[in-house]
């Protein structure tokens, strides 16, 4: 069975806990860090919403806190079907400045599936002159990671520049949990498959985010030098192609 959602409404951006709400982590002083920069600029208009943000959000100490400067998450979850494929496709579009030429890492805009359940993440990141898949597995704050013989945590990041600069590109991510399969597309075009995925995902939280990434030095970050991005998003859509159904008459015949 073939289901298909939209998740998009950005009209309700400011009605925070509708559709969607500011991403962060509660802290164990029992504080919650927003991912939400001051003064960035949020307009909706032909259903995109269009976020300009002057990076000014830093933490000291803890990575994942200071990477993300102002991002939303859907309030509703996706979940993954035991058997069967989800799909999630939007178009995004990336521009900054005062960020360094050919490092994306210093300004970006990004698309996050993030699993709360298993601090999983798959990801698209666009830049002005560069984009990356990422797959990854994180020590969220609050979230407990299942236990590995193998390496608990990584992010593995693949960049590559044949892409639209500053125009809008259509990403989409498709996760198989039964094959334990990610692929990412481009365009229309597949250009990262990651296989033997290690760890089940669950369910999908979406994450519109404006993020740097920049290692914490000895003094604390230095993600932060006067950039401004833009991002631009479509309507997240959503496919879920359950195939439970056929996989129970396979095993009754």
């Amino acid at each position: 069975m073939v289901q298909q959602r939209v998740f998009g409404d950005f009209h309700t951006i400011l009605s925070e806990g509708e559709v969607w709400k500011i991403g962060g982590f509660p802290l164990p002083d029992g504080t919650f860090w927003e991912y939400r920069e001051p003064d960035a600029v949020v307009i909706v208009r032909n259903g995109i919403l269009y976020v300009r943000a002057p990076l000014s959000r830093q933490n000291d100490q803890i990575q994942i806190l200071d990477n993300a400067k102002h991002m939303y998450y859907s309030v509703e979850t996706v979940k993954v079907p035991e058997h069967g494929v989800v799909d999630f496709e939007l178009q995004i579009r990336a521009r900054s400045v005062n960020t360094v030429p050919n490092d994306l890492y210093d300004g970006y805009v990004s698309l996050n599936l993030l699993d709360f359940t298993t601090g999983a993440a798959l990801d698209f990141f666009a830049g002005n002159d560069k984009y990356a898949s990422v797959y990854a597995v994180l020590p969220f704050p609050g979230v407990e990671v299942p236990p590995s013989d193998k390496t608990r945590y990584f992010c593995i990041f693949k960049e590559d520049t044949n892409f639209k600069p500053r125009e809008f590109n259509t990403y989409k991510i498709t996760y198989d949990r039964g094959n334990d399969e990610a692929v990412f597309y481009l365009n229309g075009t597949e250009i990262r498959r990651e296989k033997n995925i290690p760890i089940k995902f669950n369910e999908f939280t979406i994450a519109l985010g404006i993020m740097t990434e920049k290692d914490i030095s000895p003094e604390g970050s230095v993600s932060v030098h006067g950039q401004v991005v833009t991002a631009e998003y479509s309507p997240v859509t959503v496919t879920i192609d359950d195939r439970s159904e056929n996989k129970r008459a396979a095993e009754e015949k």
